[in-house]
């Protein structure tokens, strides 16, 4: 028998499947956290290049914000963190380059800014905001708010000032209105659905 049994509202979709049996959810968790992981490397490769900016457009938020929603704050902050090591350690990974010269580089902020930004739509989940659209949106803008909040912190070391709101904001802003879009639409849909399965 698996948590699915007993929904409830402080269940992230990853609680829901776990196995009762201890060593199947350590397994579980693992598979989970290894998972996220291998999403954020492929989603980093969905790359387009901004002419103006050093930094590129990719799909890496809104996998950000779905490992949030789906995995909750600790198992999240886990697979993010596994995908900077498979970074570090020279997998190519990352899409501002290999290695610690792509984390220490203008982009370094926004990998950075993963960390934060799923615990907070991680902690959302925790609470139930992700089942219903008004909540689930107003986690997805936390998630962003602080990944864009470290870039461009970070960016600001390598832009002048002037430069890091055009460059490293506003680009990006009309694919992040999407995404946040996309996830109000699907998350609480799939907890309706869940609920009906039930």
């Amino acid at each position: 028998m698996t948590a699915m049994m007993t929904v409830s509202l402080h269940q992230t979709w990853a609680d829901c499947f776990r196995p009762a049996h201890r060593g199947r959810a350590i397994g579980y968790n693992m598979l989970l956290v290894l998972g996220g992981s291998l999403l954020l490397a492929a989603s980093a490769q969905l790359m387009v290049p901004v002419p103006f900016s050093p930094v590129p457009v990719t799909a890496q938020t809104f996998a950000v914000l779905l490992l949030g929603a789906l995995l909750g704050p600790t198992l999240g902050v886990a697979a993010v963190l596994a995908y900077l090591a498979q970074g570090l350690a020279g997998l190519p990974v990352f899409a501002g380059g290999i290695g610690a010269a792509a984390l220490l580089g203008p982009t370094g902020g926004y990998l950075v800014g993963f960390i934060p930004g799923v615990w907070l739509t991680g902690i959302a989940a925790q609470r139930g905001w992700d089942r219903q659209p008004i909540a689930t949106a107003a986690a997805m803008v936390a998630g962003c708010a602080a990944i864009f909040a470290c870039g461009m912190l970070w960016l600001g070391m390598y832009l002048p000032w002037s430069q890091v709101v055009a460059s490293g904001l506003l680009p990006f802003l009309p694919g992040e209105v999407a995404k946040i879009a996309l996830a109000t639409a699907v998350l609480p849909t799939g907890w309706r659905v869940l609920q009906w399965l039930r």
